[in-house]
C-alpha cells in the first residue's frame, strides 16, 4: 500500500534509504526499524510542509526543521521551585554511595531475532521467575544469552552509572530480593532482573544536583513541547497507508 503525507508519496526508495542510515547509526534491525523509519520519513514531511507554508528558510532540510522547531516550539525553563519539587518527589533518584547486587537473565535481540517472539519467550519465563523466585539461577543458566548466565545471572556489585539507564533505573527503585515483574527493555535486549542486595546510600545535598536537575527538567520540558507540537501537525495531516501510533 501507498504511504502518503498531505498527498505527498514516502517511497520505498526513501524507506530503505532510511533504514540503511538507521543501521549505520547502530539501531537493531526488524519490524521495529521499518516503523521507525517510516516514522521519522513522515515526520520531516510534515515539517518541512510546514516549513514552507510558514515561509522558515535555510540552506538545507535539516537546517529547516531546526528554524521551524526554534520557532515554532516553546517552553519556559526549570525554575528552582520545579527543581525542589522533583527533588522531594524522587528521593531515590538522589543518594550517593549507593550499591546495589543484582542478577539478571538476558534475552538479546539480533537481526536474526524475531523480536515478537523472543519477548513472548522472555515473559513466559519471567513469569516461571516470579512464581518460584529459588529457580531464578536455573532459569538463567537455562536461557540468559549473558555470559553471566554460567552463575546464575549474578553481575555482581555496582553503583550508580555503571550500568545502561533503564537497567539501573530498575534496580535502585526495588528492594533486595525482589524481582521486577516487568521485562527491561534496553539496548542489549529483555531482561528479567532479580536485586539480590542494596547497601548504602546517603541523601545528595539539593544545592549540589540543583544546576543538573534544571538541565535535566528543562531538557524534559523541551522533549514533551517538541512531541506536542508534532502531535499537533499529525493530528492536521491526511495521512494515508499507515497508521501512526500515538507520540510518548
Amino acid at each position: 500500500m501507498i504511504i502518503s503525507v498531505n498527498g505527498t508519496e514516502i517511497s520505498e526508495e526513501n524507506i530503505s534509504a532510511e533504514i540503511e542510515r538507521a543501521k549505520a547509526a547502530g539501531h537493531p534491525g526488524g519490524d521495529e526499524l521499518r516503523d521507525g523509519a517510516i516514522q521519522e520519513l513522515i515526520l520531516r514531511q510534515l515539517m518541512l510542509t510546514e516549513a514552507e507554508r510558514l515561509g522558515v528558510k535555510a540552506d538545507n532540510d535539516e537546517e529547516i526543521i531546526t528554524a521551524l522547531i526554534e520557532q515554532q516550539v516553546k517552553f519556559d525553563e526549570a525554575d528552582e521551585a520545579a527543581c525542589q519539587e522533583f527533588y522531594m518527589q524522587n528521593p531515590a533518584s538522589f543518594q550517593q554511595g549507593e550499591m546495589a547486587s543484582a542478577s539478571h537473565i538476558l534475552f538479546s535481540v539480533t537481526d536474526e531475532t524475531d523480536a515478537a517472539l523472543l519477548k513472548a519467550k522472555a515473559q513466559g519465563v519471567l513469569v516461571q521467575a516470579l512464581e518460584n523466585p529459588s529457580l531464578f539461577a536455573t532459569l538463567a543458566l537455562e536461557h540468559s544469552s549473558c555470559p553471566s548466565g554460567k552463575e546464575g545471572g549474578s553481575l555482581g556489585q555496582f553503583g550508580r552509572g555503571q550500568m545502561v539507564p533503564e537497567f539501573e533505573t530498575c534496580v535502585f527503585n526495588m528492594a533486595a530480593g525482589e524481582i521486577a515483574p516487568e521485562l527491561v527493555e534496553t539496548q542489549f535486549g529483555y531482561h528479567i532482573i532479580q536485586v539480590t542486595e542494596m547497601t548504602g546510600g546517603e541523601p545528595v545535598n539539593f544545592d549540589d544536583v540543583k544546576e543538573r536537575l534544571q538541565e535535566f527538567l528543562t531538557d524534559m520540558a523541551g522533549r514533551k513541547a517538541n512531541h506536542a507540537y508534532l502531535a499537533s501537525l499529525l493530528a492536521a495531516a491526511r495521512l494515508e497507508g499507515y497508521t501512526f501510533p500515538e507520540l510518548e
